[in-house]
């Protein structure tokens, strides 16, 4: 087991041990923060379905929390995003549980484009779910701000993005400032146990690594109003831009290319080559630039080989799995269905129950603040990342795509800062005429 895991079990522990003997706040646990904070207030950058989800499992994770302050580029979206979050704490009150409150007043609701550092200025933590495009920008202020971060995967759309959530990463360190990546299986008890297994040798030395996230498709697209600028419409339909979203092998595929990251141990593929296309989106603005499918390769230093699927095909069956294939045995991971597997020299299944690896993130982020042993998923989280930017690049270019190459990249999908007005309208890429940067 590495050092990283048996740190997260211990911030478990210390979560338990505030739940059992009912401390929150007090002298105690107040002088064990930097700085001494009480209630810790909770603001969310981002109002649509992942920050609904992701406030209530902050507040949820310690009652001495208040949701303090709340930002979102498009109006008309916070009222709602926090009414479905008082509708859960309600529920939670119900089932006997205990959170923290809302105290969110009109004057502490922003939009625009700089809503993001009027919610900073006013937290002590912040819960970062915006499009990902805006994420390096958005880290990088609350870091400076000295404010504590959960930080929702992916953490960029292209390298000088990952290079500069790096840098905000490492400067967190240095402050004492927690780090929550949205990396949500690494936090799964049943997927722990397995990738526990497979780096105690489960199935001998580890040859190859295939990655599944197959499904039939993102949610439906808007079609453009005539009120709405441009960039208006591209955020209202920000899965179906790269610019903002990565592409779906980086915005929502990166959890099963994770996978490989994690059962590496997170070191660095060499290089990786691809194919990918648009074969079943329809041909209409709305759909974007994006393609539908892609096929990975990830090799490493001593041979070993990383294989991952993605595709977005409507009346197709889904698919997110994970298989491991070593010297002595094979391990089938298939989350959603409990099925944790090793057949070989030594057969196992996995016995771990299941828990809400997203109420575990706030869990241990919250406790690793109160406790002053801040998390930092900063590395991890920018490199596994930085794997799925380097697939598209070798998919939309045909060319093959070192380490070194994708993390020096200068292709800077976003160089003109957000307004709403006019916004050029990226075109799909064509492997061999797309050119890499």
């Amino acid at each position: 087991m590495t050092n990283d895991s048996i740190h997260r079990r211990e911030f478990v522990k210390g979560a338990a041990a505030l739940g059992a003997s009912g401390l929150v706040a007090g002298s105690t646990l107040g002088s064990m923060l930097k700085p001494r904070m009480d209630t810790l207030r909770v603001g969310v950058v981002g109002c649509g379905g992942r920050g609904t989800g992701a406030m209530l499992q902050a507040l949820k994770a310690d009652p001495n929390t208040m949701l303090w302050s709340a930002g979102e580029a498009i109006g008309g979206r916070i009222e709602a995003s926090i009414g479905r979050v008082q509708a859960g704490l309600d529920e939670h009150a119900e089932e006997g549980g205990h959170a923290g409150t809302i105290e969110v007043p009109a004057e502490r609701m922003h939009v625009g484009f700089d809503a993001y550092q009027k919610v900073i200025d006013e937290c002590d933590v912040v819960i970062l779910t915006t499009p990902p495009a805006f994420r390096p920008m958005q880290f990088a202020a609350a870091i400076d701000a000295g404010k504590h971060v959960f930080c929702e995967k992916p953490v960029a759309v292209d390298a000088p993005g990952v290079r500069q959530v790096l840098e905000s990463a490492r400067k967190a360190k240095e402050k004492g400032l927690a780090v929550m990546s949205g990396f949500c299986w690494r936090y799964q008890d049943q997927c722990r146990e397995t990738m526990t297994r497979l780096h105690e040798g489960g199935v001998g030395d580890l040859h190859t690594i295939q990655t599944t996230y197959n499904t039939t498709g993102w949610v439906r697209p808007n079609a453009k109003q005539d009120a709405w600028s441009e960039t208006e419409f591209q955020l209202r339909n920000w899965q179906y831009f790269t610019p903002l979203s990565g592409d779906h092998i980086v915005e929502q595929a990166v959890h099963a290319i994770d996978w490989i990251a994690w059962a590496m141990q997170d070191e660095p593929p060499v290089k990786c080559w691809a194919v990918g296309g648009r074969q079943t989106r329809p041909d209409i603005p709305e759909t974007g630039n994006v393609f539908d499918h892609f096929g990975v390769t990830y090799e490493y230093a001593n041979g070993q080989r990383g294989y991952h699927m993605c595709r977005h095909w409507p009346n197709t069956p889904s698919d997110n799995s994970a298989y491991f294939l070593g010297s002595s045995g094979r391990c089938t991971m298939q989350p959603w269905t409990g099925q944790h597997v090793i057949e070989g020299t030594e057969n196992w299944r996995g016995a771990a129950p299941g828990n809400d690896m997203y109420q575990r993130e706030h869990d241990l982020l919250f406790a690793s603040i109160r406790d002053n042993t801040p998390v930092n998923d900063g590395e991890r989280m920018s490199h596994t990342t930085l794997m799925a930017i380097m697939a598209r690049m070798a998919a939309y270019t045909g060319e093959v795509v070192t380490w070194e190459q994708a993390m020096e990249s200068q292709e800077n999908l976003n160089p003109d800062p957000f307004t709403f007005g006019d916004r050029p309208r990226p075109t799909v890429a064509v492997p061999g005429v797309t050119k890499f940067a």
